[in-house]
């Protein structure tokens, strides 16, 4: 049985391409049994589509793949400490977005859908609108005004019509949500196809680890989807019996826009109003993220914590990976600069998986 469910008010929904959000104004989540038949992912191909038994799409011949996934799991010190760094923006739009979009997309193509509408801060657009290239889907794409150019830039090269949003990230995703009565929303956040791509980051952390888990993750929220993904993939290897453990969830924000740290640190259940402030982290910038309570209970169910970063710290960490080889963008770094805080501050010893989620071609105007 595959459908929509919603936490808050246990509503459950058949799943179609209009349908992204529950009456009651919740988001939904996707209640799919998969299945991890390992000698058979072992002898496939090295892309997340290896994993076909754990993505609910149901034919194959919908499948819309670039070769993406099975990132590098790259091993890197910070001050004396042996971290693992998956390298996710090593993917054909340059950020971990991809996963995501593949997944979705592919429904959407299986749905048979025409064209729809996502709002974005730049990765999960240029993302979305490639994937729909790719299917023949039209696609339009609304982003803040003063989203980095160089996303702009690629998200018009897929072809997608760009709609530029006078005003906030949060204005921009009600402008979208408007179209969306028309179209079907192909958003990142709202769509819970979206996290059932993002989740096989720890299908491939589990694989390329020898089939074991992390003591710890550390990654970025903004509107949690990594984040949640990564939780959602280790669910379910743990309920399907391959491991016996999720790891402990750390995330990372901007110190300039930080409601999750804010409700974490007040031990709140919801996120509320913030002072948003300028981030050179566009990408985690979200003043009112849409499964706020939902990342808030995967950090307290797996014992982690929510870290803020300064915009100093992002700028040493940005220049610092930059030496180390890696030419990221000011997200990815934050992320960086959150592990280190951590690194600083853990007891004992830990296996500590993080990424770099974005790479730094798409924000060299900011980054100048």
């Amino acid at each position: 049985m595959e459908r929509f469910f919603c936490s808050d008010c246990k509503r459950f929904y058949p799943t179609q391409p209009a349908r992204w959000r529950c009456d009651c104004g919740s988001f939904l989540d996707l209640e799919f049994e998969s299945k991890f038949p390992i000698e058979k992912i072992a002898k496939r191909g090295p892309t997340l589509w290896r994993y076909r038994e754990a993505i609910p799409i149901h034919n194959d011949r919908f499948i819309l793949s670039m070769g993406e996934g099975f990132t590098p799991l790259e091993g890197i010190e910070f001050h004396g400490n042996p971290v693992l760094i998956k390298i996710d923006y090593l993917f054909p739009t340059g950020s971990y977005k991809d996963r995501g979009a593949t997944v979705l997309i592919s429904k959407m193509k299986e749905w048979r859908v025409r064209k729809v509408v996502e709002d974005s801060s730049g990765n999960a657009g240029s993302a979305i609108a490639a994937y729909c290239a790719k299917a023949g889907i039209h696609c339009e794409i609304y982003v803040p005004q003063h989203t980095s150019a160089g996303k702009l830039v690629q998200i018009q090269a897929y072809g997608a019509a760009l709609k530029k949003v006078e005003g906030s990230r949060e204005e921009t995703a009600e402008k979208a949500m408007g179209a969306a009565s028309k179209s079907p929303y192909a958003s990142h956040c709202w769509n819970p196809y979206f996290l059932h791509g993002t989740k096989t980051f720890a299908f491939e952390v589990w694989e390329q680890m020898g089939w074991k888990t992390p003591d710890t993750l550390v990654l970025p929220i903004g509107h949690g989807t990594l984040f949640l993904g990564a939780y959602l993939g280790f669910k379910e290897l743990k309920e399907s019996g391959m491991i016996k453990k999720i790891p402990k969830m750390v995330g990372i924000q901007s110190a300039s826009c930080a409601p999750l740290y804010q409700a974490f640190k007040k031990d709140w259940k919801e996120t509320h109003p913030i002072q948003k402030k300028e981030t050179i982290a566009e990408g985690i910038a979200i003043a009112e993220p849409v499964r706020g309570r939902q990342i808030l209970e995967v950090i307290r169910e797996t014992g982690g914590e929510v870290l803020a970063v300064m915009e100093t710290e992002i700028r040493r960490a940005l220049k610092e990976m930059g030496r180390t080889g890696h030419f990221i963008e000011p997200t990815s770094a934050a992320t960086i600069a959150g592990l280190k805080k951590y690194l600083r501050e853990k007891r004992g010893k830990e296996r500590v998986v993080s990424t770099l989620t974005g790479m730094g071609l798409k924000s060299v105007g900011k980054m100048l």
